[in-house]
This record gives structure tokens, C-alpha cells and sequence, in this order.
């Protein structure tokens, strides 16, 4: 098992880095917000996964332990394999997956492409009891719905759902509590 990797990354894909290390190029899989946080030339470590299938052997890379503990969470269940897993993860945060697991909110879920009711009710189910909340639940209940508001309003706007979730975590939720005034801040955030 390939737990960590250090190396130069060399090239920059459509959901993919190439990482030097040791003069030797390994392709690693990775969410599109780790894609965009990259430039040719940086110097940096993954924590990794490997995935071994009967044709091909795939590595998956994040910048946190608690996103590829995720990951390894999420394939885990029957129905969500590695490209549903990181596609997971590049629609949401950790925090959202953890609060959408233990707030039984498969609609969370579901904003993620390739994801439909029945597999996020079937994440819920699977990984309910191994997934630990973050803080109480009536309080992100609230955040969530307002939160789920503004990025259906952006994407509806054209605006990417990572393009999305950058401009709503760039904003205080204490100074903006209601839809109208995160939203306004959002676009503000794009202009």
C-alpha cells in the first residue's frame, strides 16, 4: 500500500496530476480543487490510495488524511466506486459529507454528479455509526438549507458548483445568515 507520496508535480489534467518522485512520473487522481490549488513545478505530498482492479491499478491523492479516510469510506459502500468517491469529494466538503451522514440529508448527497437518491440513501445507511458528527446538527441544519440555496442559485447562474463552494466559504456565516445577503456577497465575491 502507497500511503503518502512526496514529488514534483510535472503535469496538470482534467482531474489528474503526473508527480515526479524519484525520476519516475505516477499518475494520481485527484479532486478538481486539489487539480486547481496546483502548478507545474510545486513540490508536494498526498496522502494516497491505491485502488487494484483486475486491468489497472489507479492512485488517488488528497491533501488532508481525513479526505482519503473518506474516500476509503465511500467506495466501501455497493454502488459508489472511485470516480464516484472523488467526485464526492470535489462537490463536497468533508464536513458537509460527515454532516450529511450522521443528519440522515441524503439530498446533500445527491448534488454530487453520478449520484442519485438511492446511492446517497444507500451511503447514509452503509456508513451511519462510522462517521463521527462534527458539531450538533440543529446548527448546521439551518446553515445547510441556506447554504443549499445559494449554490443551486449560483449554479443556475452558470457558475460551476467548485466556483460555488469558493465564493460561500469565503463568507462569514455570522455576518450573513440569510439567503438574500450570502448570495449577494457570492456575486459580489466574482466581481
Amino acid at each position: 500500500m502507497i500511503a503518502t507520496i512526496t514529488g514534483e508535480i510535472s503535469q496538470i489534467m482534467d482531474g489528474q496530476l503526473v508527480i515526479n518522485v524519484g525520476g519516475i512520473g505516477l499518475l494520481l487522481h485527484a479532486t478538481e480543487d486539489t487539480c486547481l490549488a496546483c502548478k507545474p513545478g510545486m513540490k508536494k505530498s498526498f496522502h494516497t490510495y491505491l485502488v487494484v482492479r483486475e486491468d489497472q491499478l489507479s492512485l488517488y491523492g488528497f491533501e488532508s488524511l481525513e479526505a482519503r479516510d473518506l474516500f476509503v469510506h465511500l467506495i466501501s459502500v455497493a454502488g459508489v466506486g472511485p470516480k464516484s468517491g472523488l467526485a464526492l469529494l470535489s462537490t463536497l466538503s468533508p464536513e458537509e459529507i460527515r454532516r450529511g451522514i450522521t443528519g440522515d440529508q441524503p439530498e446533500i448527497f445527491t448534488r454530487a454528479p453520478g449520484i442519485g437518491k438511492k446511492t446517497a440513501q444507500k451511503i447514509i445507511l452503509d456508513l451511519q455509526g462510522k462517521i463521527q458528527p462534527l458539531e450538533p446538527l440543529e446548527t448546521y441544519s439551518r446553515i445547510d438549507e441556506i447554504d443549499t440555496e445559494v449554490m443551486d442559485a449560483l449554479t443556475a447562474l452558470g457558475y460551476s458548483i467548485v466556483e460555488a463552494q469558493t465564493a460561500l466559504q469565503s463568507i462569514s456565516k455570522e455576518e450573513t445568515p440569510d439567503v438574500e445577503s450570502r448570495l449577494r456577497k457570492a456575486l459580489q465575491y466574482f466581481s
